[in-house]
Protein backbone atom coordinates (compact mmCIF):
# COMPACT_ATOMS: atom_id res chain seq x y z
CA UNK A 1 0.00 0.00 0.00
CA UNK A 2 1.27 3.46 -0.89
CA UNK A 3 1.16 5.74 2.15
CA UNK A 4 1.18 9.46 2.81
CA UNK A 5 2.14 11.50 5.87
CA UNK A 6 0.16 14.71 5.52
CA UNK A 7 1.33 16.63 8.59
CA UNK A 8 5.02 17.51 8.76
CA UNK A 9 6.93 20.55 10.03
CA UNK A 10 10.37 21.72 8.98
CA UNK A 11 12.88 24.36 10.00
CA UNK A 12 10.72 26.84 8.09
CA UNK A 13 8.63 26.94 11.27
CA UNK A 14 9.30 25.01 14.46
CA UNK A 15 10.61 21.72 13.10
CA UNK A 16 14.14 20.45 13.65
CA UNK A 17 14.67 18.92 10.19
CA UNK A 18 15.28 20.95 7.06
CA UNK A 19 12.87 20.36 4.17
CA UNK A 20 15.62 18.41 2.41
CA UNK A 21 16.15 16.18 5.46
CA UNK A 22 12.41 15.58 5.69
CA UNK A 23 12.33 14.42 2.09
CA UNK A 24 15.37 12.20 2.59
CA UNK A 25 13.74 10.50 5.58
CA UNK A 26 10.53 10.09 3.61
CA UNK A 27 12.53 8.27 0.96
CA UNK A 28 14.17 6.03 3.55
CA UNK A 29 10.73 5.20 4.96
CA UNK A 30 9.23 4.69 1.50
CA UNK A 31 6.49 7.25 1.89
CA UNK A 32 4.75 8.06 -1.38
CA UNK A 33 3.60 11.60 -0.50
CA UNK A 34 4.26 14.10 2.27
CA UNK A 35 2.45 17.26 3.27
CA UNK A 36 4.74 20.16 4.17
CA UNK A 37 2.53 21.99 6.67
CA UNK A 38 4.63 24.49 8.56
CA UNK A 39 2.97 26.83 11.03
CA UNK A 40 2.02 30.06 9.27
CA UNK A 41 4.82 29.56 6.73
CA UNK A 42 5.33 28.20 3.22
CA UNK A 43 9.08 28.82 3.06
CA UNK A 44 9.98 25.12 3.18
CA UNK A 45 7.92 24.02 0.20
CA UNK A 46 10.20 24.91 -2.71
CA UNK A 47 13.21 23.29 -1.04
CA UNK A 48 11.19 20.13 -0.39
CA UNK A 49 10.04 20.01 -4.01
CA UNK A 50 13.61 20.40 -5.26
CA UNK A 51 14.85 17.66 -2.92
CA UNK A 52 12.10 15.30 -4.07
CA UNK A 53 12.70 15.48 -7.81
CA UNK A 54 14.81 12.33 -8.11
CA UNK A 55 13.19 10.42 -5.25
CA UNK A 56 9.67 9.81 -6.60
CA UNK A 57 8.08 11.49 -3.58
CA UNK A 58 5.10 13.77 -4.04
CA UNK A 59 5.20 17.03 -2.13
CA UNK A 60 1.80 18.35 -1.14
CA UNK A 61 2.04 22.10 -0.58
CA UNK A 62 0.32 22.94 2.66
CA UNK A 63 0.20 25.12 5.72
CA UNK A 64 -1.03 24.96 9.31
CA UNK A 65 -2.73 28.17 10.35
CA UNK A 66 -3.10 28.89 14.05
CA UNK A 67 -6.53 30.36 14.66
CA UNK A 68 -8.98 31.09 17.44
CA UNK A 69 -12.52 29.87 18.09
CA UNK A 70 -14.14 31.42 21.17
CA UNK A 71 -11.73 30.40 23.97
CA UNK A 72 -9.70 27.69 22.21
CA UNK A 73 -6.75 27.73 19.85
CA UNK A 74 -7.68 25.79 16.73
CA UNK A 75 -5.26 24.73 14.02
CA UNK A 76 -6.48 24.63 10.44
CA UNK A 77 -4.53 22.72 7.81
CA UNK A 78 -4.64 23.75 4.17
CA UNK A 79 -3.69 21.34 1.39
CA UNK A 80 -2.78 21.95 -2.27
CA UNK A 81 -2.66 25.68 -1.66
CA UNK A 82 -1.24 28.23 -4.07
CA UNK A 83 1.74 28.81 -1.83
CA UNK A 84 3.06 31.60 -4.06
CA UNK A 85 -0.13 33.64 -3.70
CA UNK A 86 0.40 37.36 -3.04
CA UNK A 87 -2.63 37.40 -0.73
CA UNK A 88 -1.14 34.61 1.36
CA UNK A 89 2.29 36.29 1.43
CA UNK A 90 0.80 39.52 2.75
CA UNK A 91 -1.15 37.79 5.49
CA UNK A 92 1.84 35.68 6.56
CA UNK A 93 4.04 38.77 6.71
CA UNK A 94 1.58 40.37 9.11
CA UNK A 95 1.51 37.20 11.23
CA UNK A 96 5.32 37.00 11.16
CA UNK A 97 5.67 40.54 12.45
CA UNK A 98 3.18 39.78 15.22
CA UNK A 99 5.12 36.65 16.20
CA UNK A 100 8.41 38.57 16.35
CA UNK A 101 6.87 41.21 18.60
CA UNK A 102 5.50 38.50 20.87
CA UNK A 103 8.90 36.78 21.19
CA UNK A 104 10.51 40.07 22.24
CA UNK A 105 7.85 40.56 24.93
CA UNK A 106 8.27 36.99 26.25
CA UNK A 107 12.05 37.36 26.43
CA UNK A 108 11.61 40.66 28.26
CA UNK A 109 9.37 38.97 30.82
CA UNK A 110 11.89 36.15 31.28
CA UNK A 111 14.72 38.67 31.74
CA UNK A 112 12.73 40.49 34.42
CA UNK A 113 12.51 37.16 36.28
CA UNK A 114 16.27 36.65 36.14
CA UNK A 115 16.18 34.23 33.22
CA UNK A 116 18.96 35.50 31.03
CA UNK A 117 18.30 34.68 27.41
CA UNK A 118 18.11 36.95 24.39
CA UNK A 119 16.90 36.68 20.81
CA UNK A 120 20.34 35.57 19.64
CA UNK A 121 20.04 32.44 21.83
CA UNK A 122 17.10 31.21 19.75
CA UNK A 123 18.25 28.77 17.11
CA UNK A 124 16.13 29.99 14.23
CA UNK A 125 16.87 28.68 10.76
CA UNK A 126 17.51 31.43 8.20
CA UNK A 127 14.55 30.09 6.19
CA UNK A 128 12.15 30.26 9.12
CA UNK A 129 9.37 32.82 9.12
CA UNK A 130 7.29 31.19 11.82
CA UNK A 131 8.97 31.66 15.18
CA UNK A 132 7.29 30.70 18.40
CA UNK A 133 7.49 29.55 21.97
CA UNK A 134 9.19 26.22 21.07
CA UNK A 135 12.27 28.20 20.01
CA UNK A 136 12.38 29.88 23.42
CA UNK A 137 11.71 26.58 25.18
CA UNK A 138 14.72 24.99 23.48
CA UNK A 139 16.90 27.92 24.54
CA UNK A 140 15.73 27.50 28.14
CA UNK A 141 16.69 23.82 28.02
CA UNK A 142 20.09 24.52 26.46
CA UNK A 143 20.91 27.19 29.06
CA UNK A 144 19.93 24.85 31.88
CA UNK A 145 16.93 26.72 33.23
CA UNK A 146 14.69 23.68 32.71
CA UNK A 147 15.30 20.00 32.01
CA UNK A 148 13.06 19.65 28.95
CA UNK A 149 10.66 21.56 26.73
CA UNK A 150 7.56 20.43 28.63
CA UNK A 151 9.05 21.89 31.80
CA UNK A 152 9.70 25.17 29.95
CA UNK A 153 6.02 25.46 29.11
CA UNK A 154 4.87 24.28 32.52
CA UNK A 155 7.11 26.72 34.38
CA UNK A 156 7.35 29.75 32.11
CA UNK A 157 5.69 29.71 28.69
CA UNK A 158 2.28 28.04 28.97
CA UNK A 159 -0.96 29.94 29.26
CA UNK A 160 -1.30 31.50 32.73
CA UNK A 161 2.44 31.01 33.31
CA UNK A 162 4.57 34.08 34.21
CA UNK A 163 6.21 34.65 30.80
CA UNK A 164 3.11 33.99 28.70
CA UNK A 165 2.11 36.67 26.20
CA UNK A 166 -1.12 36.51 24.21
CA UNK A 167 -0.66 36.65 20.46
CA UNK A 168 -2.52 37.64 17.35
CA UNK A 169 -4.64 34.86 15.88
CA UNK A 170 -6.81 34.54 12.84
CA UNK A 171 -10.38 33.55 13.53
CA UNK A 172 -11.28 30.06 12.32
CA UNK A 173 -13.52 31.63 9.70
CA UNK A 174 -10.67 33.81 8.42
CA UNK A 175 -8.33 30.79 8.21
CA UNK A 176 -10.87 28.76 6.25
CA UNK A 177 -11.60 31.66 3.89
CA UNK A 178 -7.89 32.29 3.29
CA UNK A 179 -7.16 28.65 2.45
CA UNK A 180 -10.10 28.38 0.06
CA UNK A 181 -9.25 31.70 -1.60
CA UNK A 182 -5.83 30.32 -2.59
CA UNK A 183 -7.23 27.08 -3.99
CA UNK A 184 -6.73 24.82 -1.00
CA UNK A 185 -8.90 22.51 1.05
CA UNK A 186 -9.35 23.48 4.75
CA UNK A 187 -8.97 20.66 7.27
CA UNK A 188 -9.37 20.79 11.04
CA UNK A 189 -6.08 19.61 12.60
CA UNK A 190 -5.89 17.09 15.48
CA UNK A 191 -9.50 17.66 16.63
CA UNK A 192 -8.98 15.07 19.36
CA UNK A 193 -6.97 17.72 21.21
CA UNK A 194 -9.84 20.22 21.27
CA UNK A 195 -11.06 20.41 24.85
CA UNK A 196 -14.66 21.36 24.16
CA UNK A 197 -15.88 18.68 21.78
CA UNK A 198 -19.03 20.59 20.85
CA UNK A 199 -16.76 23.06 19.08
CA UNK A 200 -15.83 20.46 16.48
CA UNK A 201 -19.28 20.44 14.85
CA UNK A 202 -19.53 24.21 15.13
CA UNK A 203 -16.16 24.64 13.38
CA UNK A 204 -17.17 22.20 10.65
CA UNK A 205 -20.26 24.32 10.06
CA UNK A 206 -18.00 27.29 9.26
CA UNK A 207 -16.84 25.60 6.05
CA UNK A 208 -14.35 22.87 6.97
CA UNK A 209 -13.97 20.33 4.17
CA UNK A 210 -11.77 17.74 5.87
CA UNK A 211 -10.82 16.35 9.26
CA UNK A 212 -7.52 14.96 10.54
CA UNK A 213 -8.68 11.59 11.83
CA UNK A 214 -5.27 9.97 12.26
CA UNK A 215 -2.73 11.70 14.52
CA UNK A 216 -0.03 10.66 16.97
CA UNK A 217 -2.07 11.99 19.89
CA UNK A 218 -5.36 10.36 18.92
CA UNK A 219 -6.12 7.13 20.74
CA UNK A 220 -8.22 4.33 19.24
CA UNK A 221 -11.51 5.62 20.63
CA UNK A 222 -10.83 9.16 19.41
CA UNK A 223 -9.96 7.90 15.94
CA UNK A 224 -13.16 5.86 15.79
CA UNK A 225 -15.28 8.84 16.83
CA UNK A 226 -13.60 11.09 14.28
CA UNK A 227 -14.13 8.53 11.51
CA UNK A 228 -17.80 8.51 12.42
CA UNK A 229 -17.89 12.31 12.28
CA UNK A 230 -16.13 12.32 8.91
CA UNK A 231 -18.70 9.95 7.42
CA UNK A 232 -21.70 11.74 8.94
CA UNK A 233 -20.52 15.17 7.82
CA UNK A 234 -19.16 13.92 4.47
CA UNK A 235 -15.66 15.22 5.16
CA UNK A 236 -12.36 14.35 3.54
CA UNK A 237 -10.16 12.23 5.82
CA UNK A 238 -6.52 13.09 6.46
CA UNK A 239 -3.80 12.09 8.88
CA UNK A 240 -0.15 12.35 9.70
CA UNK A 241 2.60 12.20 12.27
CA UNK A 242 2.73 15.94 13.02
CA UNK A 243 6.49 15.41 12.92
CA UNK A 244 8.58 18.26 14.29
CA UNK A 245 11.83 16.32 14.05
CA UNK A 246 11.71 14.39 17.32
CA UNK A 247 13.77 11.21 17.10
CA UNK A 248 12.88 7.83 18.61
CA UNK A 249 15.46 5.05 18.25
CA UNK A 250 17.54 7.22 15.93
CA UNK A 251 14.67 7.92 13.54
CA UNK A 252 12.24 10.85 13.32
CA UNK A 253 8.58 10.02 13.93
CA UNK A 254 7.86 11.01 10.33
CA UNK A 255 5.58 8.32 8.88
CA UNK A 256 4.68 6.88 12.28
CA UNK A 257 1.11 7.90 11.48
CA UNK A 258 0.07 7.81 7.85
CA UNK A 259 -2.89 7.35 5.54
CA UNK A 260 -3.54 5.38 2.40
CA UNK A 261 -2.52 7.39 -0.67
CA UNK A 262 -6.05 6.83 -1.95
CA UNK A 263 -7.15 9.52 0.50
CA UNK A 264 -4.78 11.97 -1.19
CA UNK A 265 -6.41 11.14 -4.49
CA UNK A 266 -9.82 11.90 -2.97
CA UNK A 267 -8.59 15.35 -1.96
CA UNK A 268 -7.32 15.93 -5.49
CA UNK A 269 -10.65 14.84 -6.92
CA UNK A 270 -12.50 17.25 -4.62
CA UNK A 271 -10.26 20.07 -5.89
CA UNK A 272 -10.43 18.91 -9.54
CA UNK A 273 -6.69 18.28 -9.56
CA UNK A 274 -5.68 15.67 -12.13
Amino acid sequence: MDIADLHIHTTASDGLLTPTEVVQWAAIKRIRAIGITDHDSVNGINEAISASLNLNIEIIPGIELNSQYIDEEIHILGYFIDYESKKLAEKLEFIRASRYSRMIKIISKLNSMGVKIDFENLKINNNATSIGRPHIARALVEKGYVSNMKAAFDKYLGRNRPAYVERYRLSVGEAIELIESIGGVPVIAHPGLIAKKKYIDEIIDLGIKGIEVYHTKHDTNTTSELLKTAKERKLLITGGSDCHGMFIKNEPILGSVSVDYLLVQKIKKALNII
